[in-house]
């Protein structure tokens, strides 16, 4: 039941019951990402993203970025790129988080001061 009221009104429990009617109704399924995030497009050219968990845009991979805002690229036409030994996997944003970067955080995990200049 709750996750029922949670599907009808709020959004960032992946999508609401209208985003569910509309994908139903008028949603072309065009593909699915490596973290489960399934991508949508209608017959007017509108374009939007599913989330499979929280929503949080900076899931979104570099391999989608370029399709969901209308940017020419070839991976428009294969989604599936083969990726590379140097390349890392995708991580999402997390500032705000316990494992955020700090530029000034020794080993221990406590930040350093910043010194003053000396005169």
């Amino acid at each position: 039941m709750l996750t029922l009221f949670k599907k009808i009104f709020t959004w960032w429990n992946q999508d609401t019951f209208g985003t569910r009617l509309k994908t139903i109704f008028f949603g072309k399924f065009i593909g699915k990402d490596d973290s489960g995030n399934m991508y949508y497009e209608s017959k007017n050219g509108k374009r939007w993203v599913i989330y499979s968990n929280t929503v949080d845009a900076s899931k979104i991979p570099v391999e989608w970025y370029s399709w969901i805002h209308y940017m020419p690229n070839k991976i428009q036409t294969n989604h599936n790129l083969d990726k590379y030994d140097w390349q890392k996997p995708h991580q999402s944003n997390l500032t705000g988080t316990e494992d955020a970067y700090y530029p000034n955080k020794n080993k221990n995990g406590n930040k350093k001061k910043y010194s003053s200049w000396k005169e």
